[in-house]
């Protein structure tokens, strides 16, 4: 380690925020600058465990001890060497990434955990700094074409991969611009655009071909797809979004969150949105349905809009504090956060049922909702209406966003005639592969709504087994 002592000197910092009053009236990050000196000293906390849980958090297996020690040496070049051994994208997961190798710290167990996703954010944009960010491309090609349908983080990082290797490697997605939930699902706030984009350049300096604007299934037929190529890995996320389902959801003025989320990105991309298409919260009462990480986004952006009046509701009860003891480290605590979006205003409430909708001339007015409670019974949680909490809220503009039930059921996946699990996901084998052969999944298509590292971690993983099936052996890793 690079101090000893450093995890008892040094307390846990990151970096602050922008003022409330001057980011909700842009679309630029949140974040203010870290010094190299107060990086240095975060990364002096690590402990080099003698077991390092961080990394087993981590569903890359980043090397963070390593990449922490550097950072503390002034070893930078080493560092982004490192890191990038395991992650090819630490500039999207240093700004999306919820951090369970911070969960998994083992300083975490009685302090505060170490600041592990500032300084893989620091080592990416120092590297980028110093000009040491260059395309990759193969030495030799394997005369072996892949398709990755899907362009988000599972699809990007797969693809990648392929192309190193020497295969030619296409990428396809339906919407008019690569990048998937990155470009249009994630605000600008938490990751403005041009940071997607230079990976997209050193992507096509490697050899990768984008075709945005084709929605494979549709555009092109799946059984001339298979022809053409030699592999296909399916990367299209978890799009299918849980509705609800209750009387007056037909009204105007209820949106699903991507359909909403996507329109102001356009905007912010320079497209001309027509004011009759674009869904906007200002000067209006908004009501967010989903207390996750979409909900956030979802606030965030009505602030930046203007609404006049904003409540998120969640149907579960409000965490805790502090672990509970049921919730001990390593695992991922489920405990009470307030992210830079709840930091801007708005009103959470926990424990609310929506029982249905009311309007006017076909328009939103209102939503009528109970509270519940959860009991035990025989054994399992069951939710209950808490008599006499019946209550109504006024609301112009109603947001749902209460998380994605897997991948789009018939259509492509119908075509391909791929086997699903249980749960609605896409099959697939410990190399990656489905139940047609040279067709492979990764992400969230085959793991349900995930997280970031976890499409990354897939879509490496997928491409491992793809090459192993394109060349009866592989190299990576």
């Amino acid at each position: 380690m690079g101090k000893p002592t450093g995890f008892l000197e040094f307390d846990r910092q990151t970096p602050p925020r922008r003022p409330v009053g001057e980011r909700v009236h842009d679309w630029l990050e949140v974040y203010e600058g870290f010094s190299p000196d107060a990086l240095k000293k975060q990364a002096a906390r690590c402990m080099d465990c003698g077991i390092p849980f961080c990394q087993d958090g981590c569903p890359l297996g980043n090397i963070i001890p390593d990449w922490n020690d550097l950072v503390y040496r002034d070893q930078w070049r080493e560092a982004i060497e490192r890191l990038h051994a395991t992650n090819n994208f630490p500039d999207f997961t240093g700004r999306l990434c919820p951090a369970p190798c911070e969960a998994a710290c083992v300083l975490g167990i009685n302090d505060d955990p170490v600041t592990i996703k500032q300084v893989e954010l620091a080592i990416i944009e120092r590297a980028y700094e110093e000009g040491w960010i260059k395309p990759e491309p193969p030495e030799a090609l394997t005369g072996k074409a892949v398709a990755v349908i899907g362009s988000g983080p599972a699809g990007l990082a797969c693809a990648q991969q392929l192309a190193r290797a020497g295969h030619t490697v296409t990428v396809f997605e339906r919407a008019d611009r690569i990048g998937g939930l990155l470009r249009y699902g994630i605000p600008e706030f938490k990751m403005e655009k041009k940071f997607l984009d230079r990976r997209l350049a050193q992507m096509e300096a490697e050899g990768v071909i984008f075709r945005p604007r084709v929605n494979v299934g549709v555009d092109i037929d799946t059984g001339e797809l298979m022809g053409e190529f030699d592999a296909i890995c399916l990367t299209g996320g978890a799009t299918q979004a849980r509705d609800l389902d209750v009387p007056g959801r037909d009204l105007k003025g209820v949106y699903l969150a991507m359909e909403y989320l996507p329109l102001q990105n356009l905007r912010n991309e320079g497209d001309e949105i027509p004011d009759d298409v674009f869904i906007t919260a200002k000067d209006k009462r908004v009501i967010i349905l989903g207390g996750g990480d979409t909900g956030a986004d979802c606030l965030g952006t009505v602030h930046r809009q203007g609404a006049t009046e904003v409540r998120q509701f969640e149907l579960l009860p409000r965490p805790p504090e502090l672990r509970p003891s049921e919730n001990p480290w390593p695992t991922w605590p489920n405990i009470y956060r307030v992210s830079a979006a709840h930091e801007e205003g708005g009103v959470r409430d926990y424990s609310i049922l929506t029982k249905r909708l009311s309007g006017e001339n076909g328009v939103l007015k209102k939503l009528h909702a109970v509270r519940v409670e959860f009991v035990n019974e025989d054994g399992r949680q069951a939710m209950r209406e808490v008599p006499g909490t019946e209550f109504e809220e006024d609301v112009d503009l109603l947001l749902l966003a209460m998380g994605f039930l897997g991948p789009e059921k018939g259509g492509m996946l119908e075509r391909l005639g791929v086997e699903l699990t249980a749960g609605g996901n896409v099959a697939a084998d410990e190399n990656k592969m489905t139940s047609v052969p040279g067709v492979f999944t990764a992400g969230d298509t085959t793991r349900g709504q995930s997280l970031i590292v976890w499409a990354i971690a897939e879509g490496r993983a997928a491409a491992r087994g793809m090459d192993l099936y394109l060349m009866g052996e592989t190299a990576l890793p």
